[in-house]
């Protein structure tokens, strides 16, 4: 499947994804509506489900918020593609089951048409003719974004209630 690509910059802070004042709530779907809405006002607009988002370096900095990946996840992206990331990102994303992939050189542009696999690790240009391989995830991290993030793995696998 090729997916709409979202491009933004270095050192996108968590303030910048779900500004503070959205963040009252943990209804996903609220969340949803305002993601991004300061960095770029017409993603809400344009976001499909599959979307993907990537991004340079240091993806999600700031504040350790769990809300800034919940918006992501709920407005639709299917991945989120950086050079690096912070790691409570980083983390807070696989606990909510959204796939994240750091790619350090990567020179995906907007208009690249891209498909990923988090089982082999690739993401593939197809404008471009690139593909990108990385160490793809650990199988339980990938087993924990499959179930839907931590909680609902816990809840399969180890009879957490």
């Amino acid at each position: 499947m090729i997916r709409r690509v979202f491009i933004y910059g270095d050192d996108i802070d968590t303030d910048r994804i779900i500004a503070g004042k959205y963040t009252k709530t943990l209804d996903p779907s609220e969340l949803a509506k305002h993601a991004f809405e300061d960095l770029d006002p017409t993603f809400c607009q344009l976001v499909q489900p599959g979307a993907i988002v990537v991004c340079g370096s240091n993806f999600g900095c700031g504040s350790s918020r769990e809300q800034a990946a919940v918006a992501i996840k709920a407005a639709g992206v299917a991945v989120v593609i950086a050079r690096s990331f912070a790691r409570i990102f980083f983390r807070n994303a696989i606990n909510i089951g959204l796939p994240v992939l750091e790619i350090p050189g990567h020179s995906i542009a907007a208009d690249s048409m891209l498909d990923f696999n988090l089982g082999d690790g690739t993401v593939s240009d197809y404008r471009y003719d690139r593909q990108y391989r990385v160490e793809p995830l650990p199988p339980f991290l990938r087993a924990i974004i499959t179930a839907g993030g931590l909680v609902p793995y816990m809840r399969k696998h180890e009879g957490y209630r």
